[in-house]
């Protein structure tokens, strides 16, 4: 469903705030925060990306040194340090990123004596989303406290697939976990859409995903599809998006295509 400026409260700021998520490991989360950031970045559209995973793969594959950080997002979570303080710009112009390091990895214990503790995200966005068109959160691969406090900030979901047997395997219980959500937490939550990535158009199997996961999810599904690609498994290496790494590559053309579907969503 399309979400309009009057379904996010009528501000006129009012940014999508997208949690990309699945808790299988692998399937191009942090790969299409930052690539589908920069492709937006790009379209002049303003956006800023959290990475709440303590892996930190959004971080690296934008190029941040994680030991020049000064601030990052346990800090914002678990420091009472205001979010505007940990947010650092990146290669992208448009772009900033609120960075995770290992400090992150404790947070899951840390958060379980907070006073409400699924909103900690939410509250500390406050003061800064006004000033994006997109916040996406880059959630861990599970379905614990850190991953709760993004379905609570969130308006909706961003689910990465990937083209390959069992791809629909635990969708079942993020489904369960977002109803959850939606029913004490946060009830506007809802699927922005089902992106499949790490498609090989030459085999059966993964056209037979595809076909599987339409199925399921109807028109939430994206129409673009992400390749496979060796570029654009190379690009975090360079600290780069592949729309700057290899502006020609089939997986720069396909987050382009897919900026565009996005922006079109809302």
């Amino acid at each position: 469903m399309p979400y309009t400026e009057e379904d996010r409260s009528g501000q006129e700021h009012s940014p999508v705030v997208l949690a990309i998520i699945n808790q299988k490991g692998g399937v191009g989360k942090s790969t299409t925060a930052v690539n589908l950031s920069a492709a937006l970045g790009e379209a002049g559209k303003k956006v800023l990306v959290v990475d709440l995973d303590p892996q930190g793969n959004t971080t690296s594959g934008y190029g941040i040194e994680k030991e020049d950080l000064t601030s990052d997002v346990y800090d914002a979570l678990l420091q009472d340090r205001p979010m505007d303080e940990a947010i650092v710009g990146t290669v992208e112009e448009n772009v900033s990123i609120v960075p995770a390091t290992i400090q992150l990895a404790g947070a899951e214990i840390e958060l379980v004596s907070r006073m409400a503790r699924e909103s900690i995200l939410k509250n500390a966005l406050e003061d800064v989303k006004g000033s994006y068109d997109y916040v996406f959160i880059d959630c861990p691969p599970s379905l614990g406290l850190l991953t709760l406090n993004a379905l609570t900030a969130a308006d909706g979901l961003l689910i990465p697939i990937q083209c390959e047997y069992y791809a629909l395997e635990g969708v079942t219980k993020l489904m369960e976990t977002t109803s959850m959500v939606q029913k004490s937490l946060n009830p506007a939550l809802d699927i922005f859409g089902v992106l499949m990535t790490m498609y090989d158009k030459r085999t059966t199997l993964s056209n037979q995903v595809v076909a599987e996961v339409r199925r399921f999810f109807g028109d939430q599904v994206f129409e673009t599809v992400i390749p496979r690609s060796v570029k654009l498994s190379e690009a975090p290496s360079y600290g780069l998006p592949i729309t700057q790494y290899n502006p020609t590559n089939k997986g720069a053309v396909a987050y382009t295509a897919l900026a565009q579907e996005v922006i079109d969503r809302g």
